[in-house]
């Protein structure tokens, strides 16, 4: 499966030039953890970071800033946003995952904008379903014997 068919297209941006402040009312008012911090350019959002609540609480609700002082651009600190590309299979957007460190990354078109976000939740919900589809067919596999079985008998 590639990734572009597994990320959710549902994605909140936020400009880096917001405060800390707007940045957590929006994930407050939009039930999301995590913001992309996009720019436009050609008239289309491209990702350049993420700010996620967790940013928020360590780097300034834990420091006793003032949200209104630091912009999400400022939390930002990686040198460089980790992507996935919709065309990337989702075992490699799990393995370079797994190999930054990171639980979720924007998913960008060919043309870098961006076209949706995939998190390390979305990847267990995926790998829970077919787990319980190769279950299910165990199962079936198993009661289709017992019947011939039973049928022989």
């Amino acid at each position: 499966m590639q990734t572009g068919e597994a990320c959710n297209r549902v994605v909140v941006i936020i400009d880096g030039a917001e405060s800390a402040r707007d940045a957590a009312t929006l994930m407050r008012t939009q039930h999301v953890g995590d913001l992309v911090i996009t720019r436009t350019e050609r008239g289309q959002k491209v990702p350049v970071g993420m700010v996620t609540d967790r940013d928020l609480v360590l780097e300034v609700m834990a420091l006793d800033i003032d949200p209104e002082s630091v912009t999400v651009g400022d939390l930002f600190s990686r040198p460089r946003l980790i992507t996935a590309s919709v065309d990337e299979s989702l075992e490699d957007t799990l393995q370079s995952m797994r190999s930054h460190g990171v639980r979720r990354v924007p998913v960008v078109e060919r043309d870098g904008t961006l076209a949706g976000i995939i998190a390390m939740d979305d990847i267990l919900g995926l790998l829970a379903e077919q787990l319980h589809d190769v279950t299910r067919l165990i199962a079936r596999q198993q009661d289709m014997e017992s019947k011939s079985r039973r049928s022989l008998d």
